[in-house]
């Protein structure tokens, strides 16, 4: 049975497997590579790594294309990173632009953690769009995550202070705050996330902070300007890449981690609660590339 993983990819393989049987030859011509070039960039795997993959091609013959980029590929990949092996009780804060996903995506990873027999608390710290707490707590009802929100206030380190002092006095393991959409040149919102981030450190030193910005895989390289701008004001410590499903733009991966060392962590595969899952390289890459065992 193929993965969620292998089908959202479906359309990024298709592009990449496109562009290498178009390599009819060992000996290329400067029109091949053109071509190669440009399907493999369009899959936003990043100039830099096409550039590379296209210097181990004039070295190879065409039968051996497949292993040694695959094993290039993989060497360029973040390693499989488990957000939660800590001592520490953890609180993930999820950043990004509005319309990524950051929501759904909180309220899938409180669910996935949950279901390993975490104890987990959301907090709905996106105080400017009453929606964004409505939609909250039909989700984490959904998750059987409990939930902390505050209907009447428009100040979001208060509902963080809230929340956050119940996950100490209630010994919760995981904490996610969803916090609220917001473009990366409005420095007003970008200074209230480095006040969130402030109130973590200082006064709840015992919780181990983790940023993570959602990606919508839709918008390409547009991603990596907005994710090293959140990076100035909160450093990342990882990414969630949404809405795979819908793209052929699956090779971001790669930029992200290689110009701003931002591995992604966890990859959303579809809509429902549990489409969801952890990182993993060669599970990526056998979607990316396709493999004999999933074909």
């Amino acid at each position: 049975m193929l993965s969620k993983l292998f089908s959202a990819l479906e359309n990024t393989r298709s592009s990449i497997r496109n562009a290498f049987n178009n390599l009819k030859s060992d000996n290329l011509s400067d029109e091949d590579i053109d071509s190669f070039e440009e399907q493999l960039l369009l899959a936003d795997i990043g100039f830099d790594t096409v550039d590379s993959i296209v210097n181990i091609l004039r070295k190879l013959t065409k039968d051996s294309y497949s292993e040694r980029i695959r094993e290039y590929l993989l060497n360029e990949l973040p390693e499989k990173y488990a957000i939660i092996d800590y001592d520490s009780p953890i609180v993930i804060m999820m950043v990004g632009v509005n319309g990524t996903g950051k929501t759904t995506s909180a309220a899938k990873i409180a669910r996935l953690y949950r279901d390993q027999g975490k104890k987990v608390l959301l907090i709905a710290a996106d105080t400017y769009r009453a929606a964004a707490i409505d939609q909250l707590k039909i989700w984490s009802n959904r998750a059987g995550v409990r939930l902390v929100c505050n209907d009447k206030t428009k100040e979001p380190s208060a509902v963080l202070f809230d929340g956050l002092s119940l996950a100490k006095s209630d010994a919760y393991e995981i904490v996610i705050v969803d916090t609220a959409g917001r473009l990366h040149t409005y420095d007003n919102l970008m200074s209230e996330l480095e006040k969130m981030h402030r109130i973590i450190e200082k006064r709840f030193p015992e919780f181990l902070v983790k940023n993570l910005i959602t990606i919508d895989s839709l918008l390409g390289q547009n991603s990596l300007v907005q994710a090293k701008e959140f990076n100035r004001h909160v450093p990342l410590d990882g990414a969630v890449l949404t809405k795979l499903d819908g793209t052929a733009k699956g090779g971001i991966i790669f930029p992200l981690y290689k110009e701003l060392r931002i591995p992604v962590q966890f990859i959303g595969v579809g809509e429902e609660l549990s489409d969801i899952e952890l990182f993993e390289p060669e599970t990526y890459l056998d979607g990316l590339l396709g493999s004999e065992t999933n074909n």
